[in-house]
């Protein structure tokens, strides 16, 4: 797929299961395929926020090298991620060792489909508050939460915020890379494919009518940036 799309790298995950016996199966899987093609693939954990020994988890994995933490899906996984008490073990181990968090975010109007939630955009920003200083992905354009970034106290509260762009056909025309262009995210936003769900060739109409620069960042020089900033030495 990499290769056919044109990609030299990829941010790959399992699904956000709640049993913590199939997140660890998957990490097991992500953590070889990371290993054997550490020049194409950098591989993020899944952890179950509500299960015992999830913090444990982001150690073993970590260690094994991986590099994030995500998808995590409140819903799904049962939990309320809008209260420390639920999210603090992970949130506190993934802010120990650097790590990035990636969540699973739904825009609150519009159609229904599989996968879609009544978890809030103020759950969300409860999130964030609740973890100073954790850098945190916010998938399918934060489901919407970057156009409140015109607001000043959320562009404070939102600094080390960023979204993907996953699932967009399915979403939005052409103008939300504008939109959220114009209020001068663009070094906020990441490329997400949802593969398999979507190939990334989908996506290449909409951002081939950005400038060159800005299509630079949105497909890769943020995320390089992003994961670089593990290794707050690295260039």
């Amino acid at each position: 797929m990499l290769d056919g799309s044109g990609f030299d790298r990829a941010v790959v995950f399992g699904f956000a299961f709640k049993d913590p016996g199939l997140c660890r199966a998957a990490n097991d899987y992500v953590i070889e395929a990371a290993r054997r093609f550490p020049e194409r693939l950098c591989g993020f954990m899944v952890v179950s926020p509500a299960a015992p020994g999830a913090e444990r988890e982001i150690a073993r994995c970590h260690d094994a090298g991986l590099k994030g933490v995500g998808e995590l899906f409140p819903a799904g996984q049962g939990f309320d991620i809008a209260e420390r008490r639920d999210t603090g073990g992970v949130t506190g181990a993934c802010a120990e060792r650097n790590l990035p968090v990636m969540v699973h975010v739904n825009e609150p109007v519009g159609h229904r489909y599989p996968g879609k939630t009544d978890v809030g955009l103020r759950q969300i920003e409860r999130f964030v508050e609740n973890s100073p200083g954790l850098r945190v992905v916010l998938a399918h354009w934060g489901g919407g939460l970057p156009f409140y970034e015109a607001m000043p106290e959320l562009r404070k509260k939102f600094r080390n915020v960023f979204y993907d762009t996953a699932a967009s056909p399915f979403l939005y025309d052409q103008s939300v890379y504008r939109a959220a262009l114009a209020l001068g995210l663009g070094g906020k936003i990441v490329f997400g494919s949802d593969f398999p769900l979507l190939p990334p060739s989908r996506y290449m109409p909409h951002l081939e009518t950005l400038p060159e620069c800005e299509r630079a960042l949105i497909l890769g020089g943020t995320a390089g940036r992003l994961l670089a900033a593990e290794n707050p030495a690295a260039p």
